[in-house]
């Protein structure tokens, strides 16, 4: 099975209870979705400040200074970051940025739900055409070269990310 296929199914769950931690916000509602927006600035800067300093990757899009944007128009700062566990092997990155570059596309669905009137750069950023498709192809290709063992670093820097943005929506 490709490293990709094995990120999705193993991360199901986790990837299901993140989901389920981030319905109770209302996009339509403006302090309901700043407060999900400050969940997420709980996670992502940190996250991508991992993804920044791992030069192995495809190149990517950093969202945080979208995110900081929406959230200084709703009238709110960057909140303090959460720390991320993240194992120390360099795959380990790549499972990160498999949850946060997925992200990308749980956000354009949910801009659709943001209320009118309120700014949504950071849901929007969807990828552009052939890049999701593109990082799946790398992380199958980094897969099959590392075997194994980088396999289970990257399910590990998944889980992780899927840990991170869980605390970050708890603590909302």
């Amino acid at each position: 099975m490709h490293a990709s296929a094995l990120l999705r199914e193993t991360t199901r769950a986790a990837h299901e209870r993140v989901d389920a931690a981030f319905a109770r916000f209302d996009l339509a509602d403006r302090d309901s979705y700043a407060a999900m927006l400050v969940a997420h600035a709980r996670a992502l800067p940190v996250a991508e400040a991992a993804m920044a300093a791992a030069p192995a990757l495809p190149l990517w899009r950093p969202r945080t200074p979208l995110l900081a944007q929406d959230l200084a128009d709703l009238g709110q700062p960057l909140p303090p970051e959460l720390p991320l566990a993240l194992p120390q092997e360099a795959a380990a990155v790549a499972g990160l940025a498999y949850v946060v570059e997925g992200s990308r596309l749980g956000g354009v669905y949910l801009a659709r739900q943001v209320g009118a009137g309120l700014p949504a750069r950071y849901l929007s950023a969807a990828h552009e055409k052939g890049e999701w498709r593109a990082f799946l192809a790398w992380l199958d290709q980094a897969g099959e070269a590392g075997g194994s063992g980088w396999i289970e670093a990257a399910l590990a820097g998944a889980a992780a990310g899927f840990s991170l943005y869980q605390q970050a929506a708890e603590a909302a």
